[in-house]
């Protein structure tokens, strides 16, 4: 498996991730073991989580799936070998991450709370790489480069990124933490982390963690730039589109076990537009004999800003075939054919 360094740091991860946040929900404690086994097995050394996992994010089930990955590393005793990334909710309504249900937001409080409670969930003494699930203030889609502007009003008692990073350099100090990094953050945001922490002597965010695929490639529009001159690496999630790009939810399909047949949460991916590109990319890996899922995760990576793709699975079979598109190298025809389609249809699901 190819190592990539994170960020400016001396840390190595493996070119792809292991997504975790269907433990807990999806899969049980024994199936999410055996994930990580499989993973780690064939040279993955990266493992990504958050406090708001498992998905759906649910009062009752909130915290679990760090919990299944700290059973795992008392288990297996692999700890010092894989690079832990998990992350501290940004602002929400949602109540139930605090005590005295108190809403979430980034103040030195609040983070200082959740990385003690992930440490002791994950059943480890320091997180590899902490990440800022989202924003404090409000964003225009989330925060990941939005196609279209959509105004955002602003927050009352908006905590700063320097009064954020203050807080994380805390942690840093304090061993609980190694190094920083963003989430479902925008161009603006990213340098404005970077450039607090050069002028401020602040921890430096090593990675931004941001959808990328086939049919959202808005990350090329400003932050690609941004992670390449700057060594803020992407690490992509929603390299499947939430499995459209499998090609399994084709022609209205809803398989059993399936994110779409349990949760009906994927409506960002239901455009008739969003379906005719699904449609071109499954067809295109089918004409050159190519797993459309995988061809997915080696087109993202490939890309010159990519540190590591995200990968995520309900299955052990699905986690090897993804897995499997570590060796998958795309011609330079098969680019030049991606890139076609993605000049007629753009970002349909961003």
């Amino acid at each position: 498996m190819e190592q990539r360094r994170l960020g400016r740091t001396d840390v190595e991860v493996s070119a792809l991730c292991l997504g975790t946040m269907t433990f807990g929900e999806q899969n049980s404690e024994a199936e999410g073991h055996a994930q990580m086994d499989v993973a780690f097995d064939k040279g993955i050394n990266f493992f990504d989580a958050a406090e708001l996992y498992p998905i759906p994010a649910k009062r009752e089930t909130q915290g679990r799936t760090e919990r299944i990955i700290g059973t795992w590393f008392k288990k297996s005793g692999h700890r010092d070998k894989v690079v832990m990334a998990t992350k501290v909710v940004g602002r929400t309504v949602m109540d139930w991450f605090r005590e005295g249900g108190e809403t979430g937001q980034l103040t030195r409080k609040q983070i200082e709370f959740a990385v003690d409670r992930s440490l002791k969930n994950l059943q480890t003494d320091y997180i590899d790489l902490y990440q800022i699930h989202w924003p404090d203030r409000n964003v225009s889609g989330f925060g990941s480069n939005p196609a279209r502007w959509k105004d955002a009003e602003a927050v009352e008692n908006e905590n700063s990124i320097q009064s954020t990073l203050e807080a994380m350099k805390d942690l840093v100090k304090a061993g609980k933490v190694r190094h920083i990094g963003v989430s479902n953050e925008s161009s603006w945001g990213t340098m404005r982390y970077v450039g607090a922490s050069e002028h401020h002597d602040l921890p430096r965010i090593a990675s931004i963690q941001n959808a990328y695929s086939l049919v959202n490639r808005t990350f090329e529009t400003g932050l690609a730039e941004v992670a390449r001159r700057e060594n803020v690496g992407l690490l992509a999630y929603s390299s499947l589109a939430q499995g459209y790009l499998t090609g399994k939810y084709r022609n209205g399909a809803l398989p059993a076990g399936a994110r779409k047949t349990l949760f009906n949460k994927m409506q960002r991916y239901e455009h008739h537009r969003t379906f005719e590109a699904v449609d071109a990319y499954c067809d295109l890996a089918q004409e050159a004999g190519l797993d459309p899922a995988q061809m997915a995760i080696a087109f993202a990576k490939s890309r010159s800003f990519m540190t590591s793709v995200i990968i995520g699975a309900t299955r052990l079979d699905q986690l090897e075939s993804d897995i499997a598109a570590a060796d998958l190298s795309l011609s330079t025809d098969i680019l030049d054919k991606i890139d076609a389609i993605h000049q007629e249809f753009g970002n349909t699901a961003p």
